[in-house]
């Protein structure tokens, strides 16, 4: 049917990444956004769409209307998802920031009971990362230390930041845990299985999260390539302190989604997912994630999990993708894992 799934934003990047690929597996969404002619566009003739002016308005369409899957591209997430996931429908977003995932993860029972299911993180780097890391874990108890890398590939468009990017950026930016390290710390070289080497840094964003319930680990470090690691972090803690005022830290993403960005090609040829995994008995697990634009690969994923959704092959409860579905998920969406990625 066709209004099985919707997509919020539909007009934006991300959204209009994942109706193609909804498409593709032969479920032609719901566009919902503000702009009615811009919608039109992007469905084409035979899509629908639903123009809504606020979430609130969002809300009452999709109470009205009862999509079977809403898939979110509107931040602030942690906001947005509040309000959809109390309309009772299967949900499914793209954040990748812990404000978002905490406030997602705290009504886990709730939407267990419903049998309601929620899914936060699915994207490149949510998705990446934890697809290594519950490979990892196969077969061992939990761990003492994770470490998950995200080595994003893309082509960037020419554009702005965008409400999504800024939110994750802004709430990784005002994060504080001594353990994972601000943004910008715990550095580290790592040498990719194609031979290149790439610096990535901490960079506390839901991947991190993600990692810490997915492992049960009690010290998790979420890093990425595209963290400061210049001059830049050296005003971390104040940034840090004040970003912490929540009406500087409003003003900050606004100004940052506004701002423009140049096209830019792909300065790799493939984005990656690296977890390092150790454990009290001395065992050591380390592995790699290969995936093609990142970009490409957070339109995928949600597809995919809206469509075994629509199969019926959810649950109850709060999940991030690889949590729901294991680590073949990532397979069925193109990645690939390196072989021999095992060191024990």
């Amino acid at each position: 049917m066709s209004n099985d799934v919707w997509i919020l934003g539909g007009t934006g990047r991300s959204a209009q990444k994942i109706a193609a690929e909804l498409r593709q597996r032969h479920i032609e969404p719901v566009l919902v956004g503000r702009n009615a002619e811009r919608l039109a566009a992007a469905a084409g003739e035979s899509g629908r769409t639903v123009v809504s002016a606020s979430i609130d308005e969002i809300v009452d369409e999709v109470r009205r209307q009862r999509p079977q899957i809403v898939i979110n591209t509107i931040a602030p997430f942690a906001d947005t998802a509040a309000a959809l996931i109390a309309t009772g429908v299967h949900y499914i977003d793209i954040a990748n920031d812990r404000a978002a995932f905490s406030s997602l993860f705290e009504r886990d029972a709730e939407l267990a009971s419903a049998g309601q299911t929620a899914v936060t993180g699915a994207g490149f780097g949510v998705t990446a990362s934890e697809s290594i890391l519950v490979k990892l874990l196969e077969g061992r108890p939990a761990p003492t230390r994770v470490r998950v890398d995200m080595v994003p590939s893309m082509e960037t468009e020419a554009g702005k930041v965008g409400e999504s990017l800024a939110a994750s950026l802004i709430g990784g930016l005002a994060y504080r845990d001594r353990a994972a390290g601000r943004l910008g710390s715990r550095r580290m070289r790592l040498t990719l299985p194609d031979g290149t080497d790439v610096l990535t840094a901490s960079m506390p964003l839901g991947d991190g999260s993600a990692a810490a319930r997915t492992s049960g680990a009690p010290v998790v470090i979420g890093a990425s390539s595209m963290a400061p690691t210049g001059a830049f972090r050296f005003v971390m803690p104040v940034a840090t302190a004040l970003l912490s005022i929540r009406p500087l830290a409003a003003f900050a993403q606004r100004l940052l989604a506004r701002m423009s960005v140049p096209a830019a090609p792909r300065p790799r040829e493939y984005s990656w997912g690296h977890a390092h995994v150790e454990w009290s008995d001395g065992t050591v697990r380390d592995g790699w994630l290969r995936v093609d634009d990142a970009s490409t690969f957070t339109g995928i994923v949600p597809a995919e999990i809206a469509r075994r959704l629509l199969d019926g092959a959810g649950r109850g409860g709060a999940f991030t993708p690889a949590a729901l579905f294991g680590s073949s998920l990532a397979e069925a969406c193109g990645a690939q894992y390196v072989p021999g990625f095992v060191a024990a």
